[in-house]
């Protein structure tokens, strides 16, 4: 009996935001003896640069179209890629940023792959979020830090904590419950401020924030109210950062419970 793997096999690769500056050497080299390379980058000069590393990159991009449901477009690159691994062929995946994060396609393409048989694996990047610690200043260890979606935010009934950071992914496109838009406008920015309002004073202060992709680019960072976040230029690159707003409440009950495990913990040492 037969029990080695296919030959096919498949590796989902982030190259990280910054063109060049975030690819790991396991990264690279995943794309450099792979048989073919599939590739959805940010922007046209990316995919020319991943195209330097492999004679045969192909574009994942044209599967994008307005008004295309983004869910049929990812159908599309998972059965692009995994038709080249059943036809015995060493994959990989190019994904910028974090080929984890905010992208649905790898994530399918390895659970697909696995499920026939098929070697496959995720290779991590540095992703926006890398970066917004960083270009930002934010510390997720200091005050705490959670993380959304805008639209599913707006959605579902979600629980905000207004002592910790908050970040919403996707803030460009608010509101695109069918998943077939690019872009947004005031008036679904306008619900996500009435939503945020129940936790936030209007006048808090909220940070526009975009990851630089080229090194000779800064990141943006451009700081406003809650209301006015509307009237902000926004697009699917563009995530919305909202510091602290309260301080943290401390939870006396608990403590006290720690206090006395303390002082069992003290009296069985000393004797």
């Amino acid at each position: 009996m037969n029990t080695q793997p296919p030959a096919g096999s498949l590796v989902c690769v982030g190259i990280g935001i910054t063109l060049g500056s975030h690819i790991s050497p396991l990264a690279r080299s995943h794309i450099e003896t792979a048989d073919v390379v599939f590739v959805a980058v940010s922007d046209g000069l990316v995919e020319l640069w991943v195209q330097r590393m492999h004679p045969d990159v192909r574009s994942l991009q044209p599967f994008y179209q307005t008004g295309k449901p983004r869910m049929q477009t990812y159908r599309q690159m998972v059965d692009a890629m995994l038709t080249e691994v059943r036809a015995g062929k060493r994959v990989c995946g190019v994904f910028y940023g974090h080929p984890g994060v905010f992208a649905w396609a790898p994530h399918k393409a390895i659970e697909t792959a696995r499920a026939e048989g098929y070697r496959a694996h995720m290779e991590p990047g540095i992703s926006a979020e890398d970066c917004l610690y960083a270009d930002l200043g934010i510390d997720p260890g200091t005050r705490g830090c959670q993380h959304f979606e805008a639209s599913q935010l707006m959605y579902y009934r979600r629980r905000l904590d207004p002592s910790a950071w908050l970040v919403l992914w996707q803030i460009g496109i608010t509101g695109d419950h069918g998943q077939n838009r690019f872009s947004t406008n005031t008036a679904y920015l306008q619900v996500l401020v009435d939503v945020l309002a129940r936790d936030y004073p209007l006048e808090h202060e909220v940070i526009a924030y975009r990851a630089a992709t080229l090194p000779i680019h800064p990141p943006r960072i451009e700081r406003t109210t809650l209301a006015r976040m509307p009237h902000l230029t926004l697009d699917a690159a563009d995530t919305l950062a909202i510091p602290p707003a309260t301080p943290m409440e401390p939870d006396p009950v608990t403590r006290a419970r720690l206090a006395a495990l303390d002082m069992v913990r003290a009296d069985a040492v000393g004797t």
